[in-house]
């Protein structure tokens, strides 16, 4: 039982208009699992970090009752550190600096325990690891994946071996555009769709997401924020709140996987108000509660 969040573990640095944090706590896997340890239990961290990791991120990860034994700490080396600088238009940043330290030889390995998780999400990594993962897990019931430009481009051919094994992609708007070679997005799902995975999620940052299947296209709002400090992690925000959902309530109708959209969107506005996981950090049910109505009201109207 359970969720398997397999991805990265990371120190990031981070400056945007608004402000900046240094050695921050980051990382597709912290953020995904930190997003549905909000909804189910156990979630399962797989990944790596260094001797320089902090103490405080342990203790983070620990007080959301995230399970850290597939958590590697390589004492002699250096954590994962990404370096990123964002303008007025958050859309868009420049990269700094990548330091992969441990992460470059990072190879998963599962815990016996998490061999039967019935939910697995992994975050963007080489798409080679993605199935290495797959290849260690017993029958999930559903896996999702998140890639990136990087390996659209640099592993295709691997990343759609993999593509064939995966039932939930979720990507963001240029990505699918790459992957699909298809500028209409919904015509790109339709391609992606057909290359194995049954469900397609397509990130549009500040316009919203859009969930495709084979009966449904379904919109859900972007929340009108005042205020984003820090727009990282938000993908993967979004991707943890979403299997979040799903693993609390095992149900895969069209009707629930739409709500698992909008709690995705709800996580991912708490994480964009904050830096690193500070969004993340201390949430309460009713807000998050809150947040989801908030969503649905924002397209809610009546009828003549």
């Amino acid at each position: 039982m359970g969720v398997l969040v397999v991805g990265s573990v990371a120190l990031d640095s981070i400056e945007t208009p608004f402000g900046s944090a240094k050695n921050a706590l980051g990382g597709s896997a912290t953020y995904i699992a930190a997003a549905a340890s909000y909804f189910t239990a156990p979630i399962r961290l797989v990944g790596v970090v260094g001797g320089d990791f902090p103490k405080s991120g342990m203790e983070f990860l620990e007080s959301r009752g995230i399970d850290l034994d597939g958590l590697e700490v390589v004492k002699e080396g250096k954590t994962f550190h990404w370096a990123g600088k964002y303008h007025y238009d958050l859309n868009n940043r420049d990269t700094l600096a990548t330091h992969l330290n441990v992460f470059e030889k990072f190879n998963p390995k599962i815990p016996e325990k998490y061999k039967k998780s019935r939910y697995v999400c992994l975050g963007n990594i080489d798409p080679v690891l993605q199935r290495r993962v797959l290849e260690q897990i017993d029958k999930p019931r559903l896996v999702i994946c998140d890639t990136m430009n990087f390996w659209i481009e640099g592993k295709n051919a691997e990343l759609k071996k993999t593509l064939e094994l995966i039932d939930v992609i979720v990507l963001n708007d240029s990505e699918a555009r790459l992957l699909s070679r298809e500028p209409n997005l919904i015509k790109a799902a339709r391609v992606i769709r057909a290359m194995g995975p049954n469900i397609v999620i397509i990130k549009k940052g500040e316009h919203g997401a859009m969930l495709i299947t084979e009966q449904t296209i379904f919109t859900a709002p972007a929340y009108p924020m005042e205020n984003i400090f820090d727009p990282t992690g938000a993908g993967d925000t979004f991707a943890g709140g979403f299997v979040g959902w799903l693993g609390k309530t095992d149900d895969f109708s069209e009707e629930n996987l739409k709500r698992a959209v909008i709690y995705g969107s709800a996580m991912a506005s708490f994480c964009v108000e904050k830096f690193s996981v500070e969004g993340l950090a201390d949430l309460t049910y009713l807000q998050v509660q809150d947040r989801f109505r908030a969503f649905r009201e924002l397209s809610r109207f009546d009828g003549d």
